[in-house]
């Protein structure tokens, strides 16, 4: 998984760019998550009772995109997929995946959030 991180220099907002299999997970970095402090704590303590075995699953829904993480695997998605999975598509037309969902490991996934923190203290 690729990615790299950016500062907007006109509107000082933080960009998470990832390759393209996982653009999604740019956007929710971006969009989501932010520099919200309060949030980046809760996704990490989520993380660790996933972990100890503590929970076995938790879903955040998001303006526009969500996350849900299981003792594996994280998926991020956009709101309408699971509208959508509910409604029978005759006419063929559908999301492109790659921009509407993307899975990575709980570990990998991990490790980009305590890079994308670092990044946002070292910009501020």
């Amino acid at each position: 998984m690729e990615y790299e991180f950016l500062r907007n220099s006109m509107t000082g907002t933080f960009l998470a760019r990832f390759s393209m299999e996982h653009a999604i997970l740019g956007l929710w970095f971006s969009e989501e998550l932010g520099d919200d402090k309060d949030f980046y704590v809760e996704i990490g303590q989520t993380i660790a009772q996933l972990q100890a075995n503590q929970i076995a699953n938790k879903v955040f829904v998001g303006k526009g995109l969500s996350i849900e993480l299981d003792n594996e695997q994280v998926r991020v998605f956009a709101n309408e997929i699971d509208m959508e999975q509910d409604i029978d598509n005759d006419s063929g037309f559908s999301l492109y995946d790659s921009e509407s969902e993307a899975f990575c490991g709980l570990e990998d996934f991990n490790e980009v959030l305590l890079s994308w923190r670092r990044f946002i203290d070292e910009k501020h």
